[in-house]
């Protein structure tokens, strides 16, 4: 074939394409401004171009889409946006013209780096069953992932960016704006889009949704006053969507997981809570004088008792107790302080602990009923974070005695010590799936000393089969994340807490 066959074959082709109403992987911009945004237009591949329509007497944008979907690595959706820079606001009311379609279908709340299908972005997506998540791909063509909010269908949304971080607020029928979880590390780099969008989630259809009161701000430098949220959350060892169980504008910290999977323990303020896993109001479980109870507690192998780790007596330092777990007087373990508990032998007979002896973190363990403690570790430096295998034949650990904080093991009587892999991170808080199929940790960056709160950490999750490392979760978060067992029973999902600070000058509630 000639070269000008090739190219009258190509322009031909590229006909047909438009004719069947084709767009690809650039959006294809409109040039007339719609409202507050600059211009509309599909991002993606699309069988069916979209369209913006602005009806100025009532405020309110009618936007219909098509396209596969807003997830894994590309997009396909219609967009009208406004290009912007710095910290930025976008609210809305958002509902669908029907109840039909894809139940998966999206209307969005959008902040993209640019339009190509592939771009980093984040966006609250209200998700035609009610379903609503903050939705983010923090590198571009990685693969989508999520965070759910354990609120459903609400009225008003509003997305936030802060300085690096991406957050959601949500407000329920009736409700006011409420800070509903997120607080993602998104690189968004000098100017962005910003806008609202719609796709049908599924080719061969539109979708079209209604979005009313709008508004679009440019936001002020954060005075530096923030509050801090805390957010239970449940990820799948599968990965990658994490699900907010519970958000509040305080700190708690380091969730367990009943034995019967129906609830979260959780330390609040000196106190145990307890939590139902489908929702409901946080209950305190009586602890008698214990007032004091910091992140270390857990439950009994049979599910009946609770040992916490508490500093309200002698002088102040932390001792080891047990209770029953519905409540009651808490009866002393550990005769030397400071003892913080983070481990229980299957066989529910001995407690593995972390202890400050002649100023060394070391790790001990201790008859359940009390006694004399057993010390397993003598290296130089911080070994903390003990605890059994499901079998029972190891205690995994961490330790700082090779330079980083990394994950080790050891035979319950502190024999066969093994480092289990090395690599640039420090590596926190080894949890093994209640299967003994996976082990849990919390890795911070190689800079950071100790395990403080508020840093940009990584869940991730060591398969005990092949090896292999993979990232559950990016988040804020280490101190009270999860330094404590948090697996589900049945070994599939594992809770954890997250932290936001959001700007007091953020938390208007219209």
């Amino acid at each position: 074939m000639g070269r000008k066959s090739v190219v009258a074959c190509m322009v031909a082709l590229t006909v047909v394409f438009l004719m069947f109403g084709g767009t690809s992987n650039q959006s294809s911009a409109q040039t007339s401004p719609v409202g507050i945004f600059e211009t509309h237009g599909d991002v993606g591949t699309v069988l069916h171009p979209g369209s913006t329509e602005y009806d100025a007497s009532k405020k309110t944008y009618k936007l219909t889409g098509s396209g596969n979907n807003m997830w894994f690595s590309e997009d396909d959706f219609q967009f009208a946006w406004k290009k912007m820079s710095g910290d930025v606001s976008l609210t809305a009311d958002i509902s669908f013209t029907t109840t039909t379609g894809n139940e998966h279908k999206k209307a969005v709340l959008m902040i993209r780096q640019n339009l190509d299908n592939d771009s980093v972005y984040a966006d609250i997506a209200r998700h035609g069953n009610g379903l609503t998540a903050l939705q983010f791909r923090d590198e571009k063509g990685a693969v989508t992932r999520e965070v759910v909010s354990n609120i459903s269908a609400p009225r008003r949304l509003r997305i936030t960016k802060r300085g690096d971080y991406v957050y959601m607020s949500l407000a329920e029928a009736g409700g006011n704006l409420q800070v509903a979880g997120g607080w993602i590390k998104i690189p968004l780099q000098g100017t962005f889009y910003v806008g609202i969008g719609v796709c049908s989630h599924d080719k061969d259809v539109s979708e079209t949704a209604i979005f009313s009161n709008v508004n679009l701000a440019t936001l002020a430098p954060a005075s530096g006053k923030t509050t801090l949220y805390s957010s239970l959350s449940v990820v799948p060892i599968s990965g990658p969507d994490v699900t907010v169980a519970y958000i509040a504008p305080e700190l708690f910290e380091a969730p367990n997981w009943t034995r019967d999977g129906k609830a979260f323990i959780f330390n609040r303020r000196g106190h145990i809570i307890k939590l139902a896993v489908d929702g409901g109001k946080p209950e305190t479980i009586d602890t008698g004088f214990a007032t004091q109870c910091n992140n270390d507690h857990g439950i009994s192998p049979d599910g009946t008792q609770l040992v916490i780790s508490d500093q309200s007596q002698e002088k102040q330092d932390s001792l080891i107790y047990m209770l029953p777990l519905s409540g009651g007087t808490p009866e002393r373990v550990t005769k030397n302080s400071p003892s913080y508990w983070h481990g229980w032998s299957p066989d529910g007979k001995t407690l593995a602990f972390v202890g400050e002896r002649n100023n060394e973190f070391d790790i001990y363990s201790i008859p359940v009923t009390g006694g004399d403690e057993t010390r397993l570790t003598t290296a130089k430096g911080l070994d903390d974070g003990p605890e059994y295998s499901p079998d029972g034949n190891y205690i995994y650990f961490n330790s700082v005695r090779t330079g980083l904080m990394q994950i080790w093991r050891m035979k319950p009587d502190g024999s066969g010590q093994e480092q289990l892999f090395n690599d640039e991170y420090n590596n926190w808080f080894p949890h093994i799936s209640p299967d003994g199929k996976w082990m849990v940790f919390l890795s911070f960056d190689k800079s950071v000393e100790g395990h403080p709160a508020n840093k940009d950490v990584v869940l991730r999750v060591w398969s005990m089969t092949d090896k292999k490392i993979t990232v559950l979760a990016k988040l804020l978060g280490g101190q009270g994340t999860i330094n404590v067992p948090s697996w589900s029973p049945d070994s599939k999902r594992l809770a954890f807490v997250s932290y936001q600070l959001i700007p007091n000058e953020d938390l208007t509630t219209k």
